[in-house]
């Protein structure tokens, strides 16, 4: 056996002379930890009551949060713990606690522990039972979500409210149309991004009319924290395209004479949204136009009415002028209206001096009659002809 070293020889020494720090040496000491669980809101202060009597040994008492290797200190005498306070500084007895501002990450168990010193480290003497501690926070302003683009009246469209952070997990969700209620699914709850939190996700389908540009969509969020429900708006109008309806409008409507002037008005209605370019084509090439006026429709749909004014000249008779429209980027639609000048007889055009009072002269029974007249004669001429041939 080799023989022991002088620092070894001291060490034996001094644990010969330490008094014998055992169980029954400190029989009378005792820690109390009295809740075993506890419940708090975030933000708010969290109490945690822990008070010791007796004799104990030599060695300080701390907050621990978590057990075994993995634990946390929380506070302890001789630390700086900016959020951590005793109630009683100072004294020897009561080792109870405030931790504010407190944190959904904050849930966990928390030990009140007596330590004893020892030659080396400090080892645990005494433990409290320990006190489980949840937190209740509320979740975040709900956030609605809807379709990427743009969708026609008659097409069903998915909506998405989410919301985070909160706890416990009990969470409902209602959608309203206007008010009114909408039957959907519970929503899918997920664990959240800190500790003891959860987030969750509620999804609404619905069809969409050419009315909903004045309908708001409502997701509304309720949670045992909350004294009222968080809710968020949705313009259905974010989603909607409307499509607009077309007439050419020509005035005079009838033909007109040489070197009147005709308007020709665009009426584009019931459309949204507002953005819309409309075209002027005169047979087929584009023409300048500036004469543009806009308004708004009961219930947010827009209608514009653009005009043109056009020389009645012998050269446009019969000439083709469009209205094309641009919608929202969409494909042009259009709408066609053509020109027509009356002209005196003879002209291939239509004469108004063939009308007298209104009656067309190829109406008259004087004027058949001459006709049938003229044929008769000019046939019995013909035969007369035929017979004195043939003889």
């Amino acid at each position: 056996m080799a023989p022991a070293t002088p620092l070894t020889a001291l060490m034996l020494l001094l644990l010969q002379r330490a008094p014998r720090a055992g169980a029954q040496e400190f029989r009378g000491f005792e820690l109390q930890q009295p809740q075993d669980k506890e419940s708090v809101t975030a933000g708010q202060t969290l109490t945690l009551t822990c008070t010791v009597s007796g004799n104990g040994p030599p060695g300080p008492v701390r907050w621990l949060k978590g057990s075994g290797g993995g634990n946390e200190t929380i506070y302890d005498q001789t630390g700086s713990y900016p959020r951590v306070t005793r109630a009683m500084s100072g004294s020897n007895t009561d080792f109870t606690i405030h931790i504010r501002d407190v944190q959904p990450e904050d849930a966990g168990t928390y030990y009140c522990v007596k330590f004893r010193k020892s030659l080396f480290s400090d080892v645990v003497f005494q433990s409290g039972t320990g006190t489980e501690v949840s937190v209740r926070a509320k979740p975040t302003h709900p956030v609605v979500s809807g379709p990427d683009h743009r969708v026609r009246p008659g097409q069903s469209v998915s909506f998405t409210c989410t919301a985070g952070g909160f706890f416990p997990e009990d969470i409902r969700v209602k959608w309203l149309r206007n008010e009114a209620l909408i039957l959907v699914q519970q929503p899918h709850i997920t664990p959240g991004s800190t500790k003891s939190s959860y987030d969750m996700s509620s999804t609404v389908v619905v069809a969409l009319q050419k009315d909903d540009v004045c309908s708001r969509l409502v997701c509304e969020v309720q949670h045992p924290t909350l004294k009222a429900p968080l809710r968020e708006v949705y313009e259905l109008s974010k989603a909607l395209r409307v499509p607009p309806s077309i007439h050419v409008v020509v005035d005079p409507p009838r033909p007109v004479e040489v070197n009147e002037t005709v308007s020709f008005t665009c009426a584009v209605k019931g459309f949204y949204p507002g953005d819309v370019a409309v075209t002027w084509l005169e047979n087929g090439m584009e023409m300048k136009v500036e004469n543009n006026s806009q308004s708004m429709e009961p219930c947010g749909l827009f209608e514009l009415r653009n005009l043109v004014e056009v020389q009645a000249t012998a050269e446009k008779n019969g000439s083709v002028f469009t209205c094309r429209v641009v919608h929202d980027g969409q494909e042009p639609v259009s709408e066609m209206a053509t020109l027509g000048i009356a002209a005196p007889a003879g002209d291939g055009l239509w004469d108004p001096s063939q009308m007298e009072n209104g009656v067309n002269l190829l109406y008259s029974p004087a004027l058949w009659l001459a006709i049938l007249l003229e044929k008769g004669l000019l046939g019995g001429l013909l035969f007369f002809l035929f017979k004195r041939g043939r003889a």
